[in-house]
């Protein structure tokens, strides 16, 4: 009898030890973010059963197009899908963001339905600059990297850009004089 018991119950002990980290692991899987510590979804404030995403995984996902059409990056279109996500900019920026595929436009990025509007300095990491004006071949959007001084004069961005596909670039889109605003993603929380 003791001999079972022996055998069973390190078995009993290693299973109730792995089963929950197998669930975080299958969790995060599930939604799209590393495990413990480095990406991680939180709740909306107010909403139940939504999620939040962290605005490393916002990152993670943008660089996913770089190299995610065999080591080059995602060619843009306005007609084209990429895993189900159109491959113009509001497209990107909708499969970083894992928002539902297509993706909203660009206009619809901007609405409250998804953003809310911030002040230029009070940009994070994650967060969106966005002309919403004009028409389809002149409205755009870009994910906020960092800036690259203190001076704030230019910033880091991941883009989808006409002609080129997906790009890290330095933009100064929304200093000074033009239509660019900043936004902040509701599902930061």
């Amino acid at each position: 009898m003791k001999r079972t018991l022996r055998a069973v119950l390190p078995v009993g002990l290693a299973a109730a030890l792995v089963t929950p980290l197998l669930a975080t692991q299958a969790q995060a899987q599930a939604q799209d973010v590393a495990p413990a510590g480095k990406a991680r979804t939180v709740a909306v404030q107010g909403e139940v059963g939504a999620t939040a995403y962290s605005r490393d995984t916002t990152i993670a996902r943008a660089k996913r197009w770089l190299t995610a059409n065999d080591g080059q990056r995602v060619p843009y279109s306005q007609t084209k899908t990429w895993g189900g996500y159109r491959t113009d900019c509001s497209g990107y920026v909708s499969m970083a963001l894992q928002l539902p595929k297509p993706g909203p436009n660009t206009v619809g990025l901007a609405s409250s339905t998804y953003t809310r509007k911030i002040k230029m300095s009070s940009l994070r990491k994650g967060d969106l600059i966005i002309d919403a004006n004009g028409t389809n071949t002149t409205r755009h959007v870009v994910i906020f990297v960092k800036w690259t001084s203190s001076a704030r004069k230019s910033y880091v961005a991941y883009e989808q850009r006409g002609g080129y596909g997906t790009d890290r670039s330095v933009r100064s889109y929304g200093i000074g004089a033009d239509e660019y605003d900043a936004y902040r993603p509701k599902k930061y929380g």
